[in-house]
């Protein structure tokens, strides 16, 4: 089967996978492990303010990245080097194997590792039947494991507002930019912006104990989430019009002008073209008030991701699949030949 044809049933499969599988359990998540990585490292660092610190979180990144890349590309690679056309068969006149099938299989499960499309209403049902059954406590508590804001004795409007604030922001981290970076690099590309903003939650704090060994990381993930970011709006914008939503000022123009309100440079971007797209406002108490209209209601929740749904298909179909077809796929392939050339060397 043609590369290209390849290219486009990894992606399929990767969204089918998302929306049917999701995610592994954290004991066994990839970015788990990722994570504990991390903290081995940080709990090793001990000049914090210093030149030697800000190079070290650059190192991390470069030793995380290629640890974990290396890994998923000796992975793939060695299925598609090692088995190559094994079990060849036929399907309605197109060639195929085995060993094709499960290097497709491969990369795609890999790949839906670094993004995230349907886990927003894995996350965000249960908080709406919380408050559906006037349990704001409840669905507080568990709004508090996707926020960073306190949650506690917050009222139903807030929540709500939390909720979709948080979905809205994830369309770049979560999805648009791991999609365009696979798009482009194929699956080093995903594993390397997954990297980036990992290290950056976790590091990218500002405050004496990471403003120096989290330099590099935030400054990174802020790069390559700028041009993503901006692309949001746009599909943002598609979306809604496809729902039919009664939005009262178009996405993109709202998030031109309200982008700057957050103190990230990039979330404002998507979160003020869904606060548009959806005619309400967004709140983050003390910190910022976005869009036109009043806070989310509990339907809102669902209209919220929903949204953010039908936005990332339409960037996967519109701009992630055309690249991986035509670009991302064959550099997918030149660093897997390359490993097993060093390999070869070795």
């Amino acid at each position: 089967m043609q590369l290209w044809a390849d290219a486009v049933l990894i992606a399929v499969l990767a969204l089918v996978i998302d929306r049917c599988l999701g995610d592994p359990s954290n004991k066994y998540h990839p970015l788990r492990w990722m994570g504990n990585l991390l903290n081995a490292i940080d709990n090793r660092v001990k000049r914090r303010q210093s030149k030697t610190a800000v190079l070290m979180g650059f190192f991390s990144y470069l030793f995380v990245l290629l640890l974990f890349g290396g890994i998923a590309l000796l992975v793939t690679g060695g299925i598609r080097i090692l088995m190559g056309d094994a079990y060849p068969f036929d399907v309605l006149g197109v060639d195929l194997s085995v060993g094709e099938l499960l290097w497709i299989f491969a990369t795609a499960y890999l790949t839906k590792l670094s993004f995230a499309l349907f886990a927003f209403r894995r996350f965000c049902r249960p908080i709406e039947d919380d408050l559906r059954n006037g349990d704001t406590e409840a669905a507080a508590a568990k709004t508090q494991m996707m926020v960073n804001r306190k949650m506690a004795g917050m009222d139903l409007p807030h929540i709500t507002s939390s909720c979709c604030e948080t979905i809205s922001e994830n369309l770049v981290d979560s999805v648009v930019s791991p999609l365009m970076y696979f798009g482009i690099f194929g699956l080093p590309g995903a594993v390397a912006f997954r990297c980036a903003n990992l290290m950056d939650a976790m590091w990218g704090r500002l405050n004496e104990k990471y403003k120096d060994i989290g330099h590099f990381p935030a400054r990174w993930d802020d790069v390559l989430g700028f041009i993503p970011s901006r692309l949001s709006p746009l599909f943002v914008g598609f979306a809604a019009w496809l729902m039919r939503l009664k939005n009262r000022r178009p996405a993109m123009r709202a998030a031109i002008e309200e982008h700057t309100k957050t103190p990230s440079p990039n979330s404002g971007w998507p979160m003020t073209a869904t606060a548009a797209a959806m005619g309400v406002s967004f709140e983050k108490e003390g910190v910022y008030v976005m869009g036109e209209g009043p806070l989310p209601t509990i339907d809102d929740i669902g209209r919220c991701y929903r949204l953010i749904e039908a936005a990332s298909v339409l960037f996967l179909l519109i701009i992630a699949v055309p690249l991986l077809m035509f670009l991302g796929i064959h550099v997918q392939i030149i660093f897997e030949d390359f490993i097993y050339r060093i390999i070869g060397v070795l």
